[in-house]
């Protein structure tokens, strides 16, 4: 079979990305919360009077938590394709994974805390 090519190859990708957002969304809860939480912190930027920059990096924040969940998901849904057995690399990739999340998450909080703080306290 060929590989698609062009504008076929652009289809491809983009509905396998819809399935993969699909799957996301069915199957991982900390996606579907994340999911919750952008929709929450729309409203909120939409509703303060942010600038245009302001809003664009507290909402990319939360994107970018959202991308790190994605490739976390990635990360354990291969480890435990793999096999069911404890293995030392196998742990320290879904930690590594969930690490990631977590810093992304703090960063974000940090963000959040000092946007805010500047727009109301100064």
């Amino acid at each position: 079979m060929e590989k698609a090519t062009g504008l076929q190859r652009l289809i491809n990708a983009t509905k396998y990305s819809l399935k993969g957002f699909k799957s996301a969304i069915k199957y991982e809860i900390a996606f579907r919360q994340e999911l919750i939480l952008l929709v929450i912190a729309y409203i909120i930027v939409m509703l303060i009077d942010f600038s245009i920059y302001e809003r664009i990096l507290l909402l990319g924040s939360i994107g970018v938590v959202m991308i790190i969940e994605l490739l976390n998901s990635a990360i354990e849904c291969v480890v435990d394709r793999i096999g069911s057995e404890r293995h030392e690399l196998s742990g320290r990739a879904k930690d590594y994974g969930s690490a990631a999340v977590f810093l992304s998450l703090l960063l974000t909080v940090i963000l959040w805390i000092y946007i805010f703080s500047c727009h109301f306290f100064s």
